[in-house]
């Protein structure tokens, strides 16, 4: 049985992952601080509930599990938050995960997995973006990220520990059988925040922008079931079993995008609720499209999204949305 150390795996990609791993027949240990997660959500091993950045008990879950592969998604992930307040997204994405990073150094080249996001594009040149696509991020969460990504190229090359960065387009959906699903708090998500006020009898859903040069003047984005991402994790984790001490990236989405004013309509469609619309002005550090061209997963990980179809991804995000209330 392989073992795999999880680091965020309270939290809403972390434990889908957990739950993937364990159906694939790996040892799952997760490690958080339990700041942004939730320790209920850890049901597929055991939780050391510990900072990334504290030497001490890492080397101790490292040298207890002696884990085959590492998988990182301790991290801050808010946009508005990072433009508000961005030195919490340096220290935390940045400054402890260098602190990880030196600490597995320390110890052995343990295969690294990295959560990456499409965040470190920036503004798309393109209709579809591929990894080759030129990285400008707008925000400092997409900045945190892509200095995570440009550290673990450099440690490939001076200390041969071979990584994986998976840039997730718009992680979306639920755990199809209830047991885990998308739970932040405060929620800033755009599928939870409107199947919460369809189910609701006194709120409305804003939609940020609709001046955006799009094909309705509302945002587009790449909804990715998080099942379809935990796939695509266990599917790279093998790859990094074999790999050479070298970087790879892939970015994962559908290839297909879906406008907010789309969303309201699905919405509406999958609850049968009605779903009162409030217009209000961009926010900062939004693009107008996101939307990801992923051959290289496909043909490399052979993987494909089998649960992002947009109804598909409501209907499971609306079984937690329901266990939730």
């Amino acid at each position: 049985m392989k073992t795999i150390l999880l680091t965020g795996g309270a939290g809403y990609v972390g434990s889908h992952c957990a739950k993937s791993f364990a159906r694939d027949g790996w040892y799952v240990v997760c490690i958080d601080n339990l700041s942004r997660g939730w320790r209920d959500a850890v049901r597929w091993g055991p939780l050391i509930e510990a900072d990334i950045s504290d030497r001490s008990a890492v080397a101790a879950a490292i040298e207890r599990y002696r884990p085959d592969v590492i998988a990182h998604f301790a991290a801050y992930a808010y946009v508005g938050e990072s433009v508000s307040t961005p030195e919490l997204y340096y220290d935390n994405n940045v400054g402890r995960t260098f602190a990880f990073l030196e600490t597995i150094r320390s110890i052995r080249p343990i295969p690294f997995l990295f959560s990456s996001t499409c965040a470190t594009f920036g503004h798309p040149r393109q209709d579809t973006i591929d990894e080759d696509h030129p990285q400008w991020p707008i925000n400092s969460y997409g900045w945190s990220k892509l200095i995570i990504e440009r550290m673990l190229a450099d440690y490939a090359i001076a200390h041969a520990l071979p990584s994986v960065a998976l840039r997730y387009f718009n992680a979306a959906g639920g755990d199809p059988d209830g047991e885990i699903g998308e739970r932040h708090e405060p929620e800033t998500h755009v599928i939870p925040l409107a199947i919460d006020a369809a189910l609701a009898h006194d709120r409305t859903f804003s939609v940020f922008g609709t001046d955006f040069d799009t094909r309705d003047g509302s945002a587009v984005r790449d909804y990715i079931h998080v099942m379809d991402l935990a796939d695509a994790h266990v599917r790279a984790a093998h790859r990094l079993l074999s790999m050479p001490g070298q970087a790879e990236v892939y970015n994962l989405g559908t290839g297909h995008g879906t406008s907010v004013l789309e969303l309201v309509a699905a919405i509406r469609r999958v609850t049968g609720r009605p779903l009162p619309i409030e217009l209000s002005p961009r926010r900062p550090g939004d693009p107008a499209m996101l939307v990801a061209k992923a051959d290289k997963a496909r043909r490399i990980l052979g993987w494909a999204p089998q649960l992002s179809a947009i109804d598909t991804i409501i209907d499971h995000a609306l079984i937690w949305r329901r266990i939730a209330r």
